[in-house]
C-alpha cells in the first residue's frame, strides 16, 4: 500500500473536501509547494490559486482557493481557506462574466479571484 496523508480542505463556511491523498500542491506566499507523506512539518500562508490533490484512488481533485493557511504534521494536511470551491462546482460562464466585470471596474482583487476560478476549471 502506498503512503498516504489525510487532507482536510476547509473554507470559512464549509468543509470542502476530506480524504486520503498521495500529493497536494498549493500556492503559498513562499511559492508553490508540494506535500507528500512524510513531509517536514510546515505552517504557511496560502495565496490565491488552484490546489491540486492527487487522491489515494488515483483521481485528482482541483479547487480554487483564495487566501488562508496550510498546516502539515504527522501526515495530516489542513488547508484552511477564506474561500474555496471545487473546480466541478464552478460555473464557467459566471466566472467569465465576473472576470470581465472586474476588468471593466479595474477591481484587481475581484479579477484575481475570477482568474483563479477559471484556472482551476482549466486544470480539471
Amino acid at each position: 500500500m502506498a503512503a498516504e496523508l489525510h487532507v482536510e480542505l476547509v473554507a470559512a463556511d464549509r468543509n470542502v473536501w476530506s480524504g486520503e491523498a498521495t500529493l497536494v500542491v498549493a500556492r503559498t506566499t513562499s511559492g508553490d509547494i508540494g506535500v507528500m507523506p512524510g513531509h517536514q512539518p510546515l505552517l504557511g500562508v496560502l495565496e490565491s490559486g488552484p490546489v491540486t490533490i492527487r487522491t489515494s484512488e488515483g483521481g485528482t481533485v482541483i479547487a480554487a482557493v483564495h487566501g488562508g493557511f496550510i498546516s502539515f504534521a504527522d501526515d495530516k494536511l489542513s488547508l484552511l481557506a477564506e474561500i474555496a470551491e471545487l473546480a466541478d462546482e464552478i460555473d464557467v460562464e459566471r466566472a467569465e462574466r465576473a472576470l470581465e466585470l472586474a476588468k471593466s471596474d479595474a477591481d484587481a482583487a475581484a479579477q484575481r479571484r475570477a482568474d483563479v476560478r477559471l484556472r482551476a476549471v482549466a486544470v480539471r
